[in-house]
């Protein structure tokens, strides 16, 4: 060993060590925040955001910004453990996206709760079985997921928070050659994020909805001449071959999800609010719907719309602003909006993904 090279990993011996110290340093005053806090929520998203948004901002390189953001959700992960472990339901079964976006958000000094479903995820937080649940709410390239949006209307568990995903479909086997695919399993939004590669690729091949990618994977393995459109994640826990990596028709396919839970979280600077709202049944009553935000100064980013089911050809309309509802601009806009609309339900402000 060259006497320059001894010199540079004494130094960074020296940087762990102190790494270390301080690390147990941060983990004691968590302990003594929870101590202070008493029985008050284990998880405070609010802050959560505020740290990794400081962090990512001082990042000076050569450290990816995304690698600073995931090395201090590590660091709260562990410190947030101390306090009491922190359950959190998702859609499984292991190997599913939802479990690597509840990671994502929470760390993995997380207990994590797979569900069969995304009604199952809700019930899993409104039973208390779980302190949060997180669930997948649209797609870049397949839009909303109907089910989420439902469940948030008639729930009275409120968004706690989202996490963007960037989603890389796989085609996973036993087999060797792509040429002996007879049938692919897949969840329906999958199959859609992937059909132009698939009706090039695998023109002739069965295609079977699943009830995750992480099932369609565990069918994919039972069986000869099968394949499965999946995380690489669920190839390793169902030991099946990457075929073909990243077959996604849009390389910047994204999943977003949300995070509920019983708890209102506190603006952090630099929030989002979702709500639901229908309008009377009369002409210019979309127009006088958006008319709030637009005489406030406030920024919609999205806005979708689902049937009712209380009526023949009555909607509600999602919507997403930008904005904490305690916020003076954004809280005259709901009111005004409630003066005008027949239905309103805040669905919860949280911090945008970092």
């Amino acid at each position: 060993m060259s006497a320059e090279l001894k010199k540079f990993r004494e130094q960074i011996d020296r940087i762990d060590d102190e790494l270390l110290r301080l690390f147990n340093e941060r983990a004691k005053l968590a302990q003594q925040i929870g101590h202070a806090k008493g029985n008050g929520a284990v998880l405070r998203p609010e802050r959560e955001a505020q740290v990794l948004q400081r962090m990512a901002q001082g990042n000076t390189g050569p450290l990816p910004e995304q690698g600073v953001i995931q090395l201090f959700t590590e660091v709260m992960s562990q410190c947030r453990a101390l306090e009491a472990p922190l359950r959190v339901a998702y859609l499984g079964p292991h190997g599913t996206f939802s479990e690597a976006a509840a990671f994502q958000r929470f760390g993995q000094a997380t207990e994590g709760l797979p569900a069969d479903s995304i009604d199952a995820v809700f019930s899993a937080v409104d039973s208390g079985a779980a302190n949060y649940g997180l669930v997948p709410v649209e797609n870049s390239t397949e839009g909303a997921i109907g089910r989420t949006l439902d469940l948030l209307l008639n729930s009275n568990l409120k968004i706690c928070g989202e996490v963007l995903l960037q989603v890389h479909q796989c085609v996973l086997s036993n087999e060797n050659d792509l040429s002996l695919i007879r049938k692919v399993y897949s969840h329906p939004q999958s199959f859609g994020q992937c059909q132009g590669w698939l009706n090039v690729h695998l023109p002739r091949a069965e295609r079977i909805t699943a009830s995750s990618n992480a099932d369609a994977a565990r069918l994919a393995a039972e069986e000869s001449f099968a394949a499965a459109v999946a995380s690489a994640q669920a190839g390793e826990h169902f030991k099946l071959k990457v075929l073909v990596p990243n077959i996604e028709d849009d390389a910047r396919n994204t999943t977003r999800f949300l995070v509920i839970g019983k708890q209102d979280v506190a603006a952090s600077g630099k929030d989002k609010t979702s709500l639901a709202m229908s309008s009377v049944n009369r002409p210019g009553a979309m127009h006088d719907l958006l008319t709030p935000f637009a005489n406030h100064g406030v920024s919609m980013t999205k806005m979708e719309s689902r049937p009712s089911r209380t009526g023949l050809w009555e909607y509600v309309f999602y919507v997403d602003i930008e904005g904490h509802q305690s916020d003076a601009k954004v809280a005259a806009a709901l009111t005004q909006l409630k003066q005008i609309a027949a239905f309103v339900k805040v669905l919860g402000s949280y911090p945008v993904a970092v």
